[in-house]
């Protein structure tokens, strides 16, 4: 389905009944990523999966997609449906979207699963990265998007993952440049949001990769206890929905039935 958000069409879908549980993918990603699961999750809850903005079928609506631009799309999605309270779970991106729910819409969230997320904000070095690839994006977004997919994995375990990260690869083509170097300079500029995990009251959950490219495995469980979030560890790289699948799934759903 597609609705309109301040004249910017946003993409969702609605499955199941019960309890209402709010997907959202990562960086390059789209909604898609959790299909392998929904057929599950959805004979017990509804499972509502929401492009984000400049992603899979959702356009663009300016030059930077700040997480609480993204975050103020998704609550208008929940609005439309009349959903009051939800459970949220956030790949990535996705769970810098989600603390910036739980930040400006505290009302709304009961749960939050953090799948290889953090509440940090960019340090120096990491907002020089997002810079260095805005350039590579504006340079060949193309060859971009195939390094950038292929480096999300566990590199010991790559090759076994091969067609999945060619799939992933073809929708993350299919995202504008624009979307791209919107949702970077989002995640550049982002608030740090420890504290607002901290106090968040309900449950809380963070899935955490052991080799995972992009976020410190120590860094991270230091993060987890300080905030006092349930830790669950994978072995594998960032793309524990898909490196880890079946452990993802068995978790995920002790997570929504918790």
């Amino acid at each position: 389905m597609i609705i309109t958000y301040k004249n910017t069409p946003i993409f969702y879908s609605d499955v199941g009944q019960g309890k209402p549980v709010v997907l959202l993918h990562g960086f390059l990603e789209n909604s898609s990523i959790w299909a392998p699961f929904i057929k599950h999750l959805s004979k017990h809850h509804r499972i509502i999966c929401i492009d984000l903005l400049g992603h899979g079928q959702s356009h663009c609506m300016g030059y930077i997609h700040t997480m609480e631009m993204m975050a103020d799309a998704v609550h208008h999605v929940l609005s439309h449906l009349k959903i009051s309270t939800c459970d949220l779970v956030g790949h990535s991106m996705g769970g810098y979207v989600a603390l910036a729910l739980i930040d400006n819409y505290p009302q709304t969230v009961k749960g939050v699963l953090l799948v290889n997320s953090t509440s940090q904000n960019d340090s120096d070095e990491r907002r020089e990265n997002r810079d260095r690839a805005i350039a590579a994006v504006k340079h060949d977004h193309k060859t971009f998007i195939r390094i950038a997919v292929s480096n999300l994995f566990n590199p010991e375990h790559k090759s076994k993952f091969q067609q999945q990260i060619e799939k992933v690869t073809e929708e993350a083509l299919k995202i504008p440049v624009q979307g791209i170097i919107a949702a970077l300079e989002g995640m550049k500029i982002r608030k740090n949001r420890t504290e607002v995990i901290g106090k968040f009251e309900h449950k809380k959950v963070i899935f955490i990769s052991k080799k995972d490219p992009v976020l410190d495995y120590n860094s991270l469980l230091k993060e987890a206890q300080n905030a006092a979030l349930k830790i669950v560890e994978f072995p594998d790289g960032h793309m524990s929905f898909i490196e880890n699948e079946v452990l993802f799934s068995q978790n995920l759903m002790h997570f929504i039935e918790y």
